[in-house]
């Protein structure tokens, strides 16, 4: 984007419109290659997402077998303007495994204690529940319609933003 001020301006919309959701959708693929859909609480950290799932879950198992995903973090519908433009932000992910006591682990659970309180203490106490952090590799925020920008590089913020400018088009009538 040609304008650093808005590029950073729209960078810092970003990190604020996560900061205010605490649940993100998960997109993570079978060991069969198909989609699973599902959600999980997260916490921000270390400019990246870290979320706590249960073996139990599909999702857990799905990223233990293939780290690539895809995180949607979306505005209520409830208290959306336009249902259609939703404000959003969507993230392709590496997850990384964090193996349990070391100093990842702790980091990563303080971060979604200090976030969801005190049930993760005690869920992250459970030898099912795995430490999953998510690194952005891209990134798309959509503020409504033609507000669309790509987010570039590994952070959440994107190292680069700018604006999608090939959108929507009219059909032509035969």
């Amino acid at each position: 984007m040609k304008n650093e001020k808005l590029a950073a301006r729209l960078s810092q919309e970003v990190l604020d419109f996560i900061e205010t959701r605490k649940t993100l959708q998960l997109a993570s693929l079978t060991e069969e290659g198909a989609p699973f859909a599902s959600y999980a609480p997260f916490a921000i950290g270390e400019n990246c997402l870290y979320v706590l799932l249960s073996d139990l879950a599909m999702h857990a198992v799905n990223l233990k077998a293939n780290p690539k995903a895809s995180v949607l973090i979306v505005e209520d519908e409830d208290s959306a303007d336009e249902l259609f433009a939703r404000v959003r932000v969507n993230y392709s992910v590496e997850a990384d495994f964090i193996a349990h006591s070391t100093a990842a682990w702790r980091l990563g659970v303080s971060v979604l204690e200090a976030r969801h309180g005190e049930r993760i203490g005690h869920l992250s106490k459970m030898s099912d529940f795995k430490l999953f952090k998510l690194n952005p590799t891209s990134g798309r925020f959509v503020k409504g319609f033609a507000k669309a920008y790509s987010l570039a590089g590994n952070s959440l913020a994107g190292e680069e933003v700018s604006h999608m400018t090939d959108g929507h088009k009219k059909r032509s009538v035969a």
